[in-house]
């Protein structure tokens, strides 16, 4: 699977979800949409085309975003477990 086909497959996860979804999983779910998009780009341009270096750039873009002051604990830890979520959902389709 290259990163776009990853890309897809997060970002189809979070639109599948948006129908059921509590405020805080709409919060998550929104919030990662960026991230991811802005990993893909990135990798993209510096020629990093592995599914790990998008997962790496998004925990990275997250770890600076929660430095940066953007998230506060309890937003922390529903984002991080919405991603986690994501990530297993997406691993599973794969399988």
């Amino acid at each position: 699977m290259n990163i776009f086909e990853f890309e897809r497959l997060l970002l189809a996860e979070i639109d599948d979800q948006v129908a059921e979804a509590s405020d805080d999983q709409l919060f998550a779910g929104g919030y990662l949409r960026g991230h991811i998009t802005l990993a893909v780009a990135q990798s993209e341009i510096a020629g990093r085309t592995h599914v790990r270096d998008v997962k790496a750039r998004v925990k990275t873009s997250l770890n600076q975003a929660i430095l940066s002051g953007e998230l506060n604990d309890d937003d922390q830890k529903l984002v991080f477990a919405y991603w986690n979520q994501l990530l297993a959902r997406a691993e599973a389709d794969l399988s």
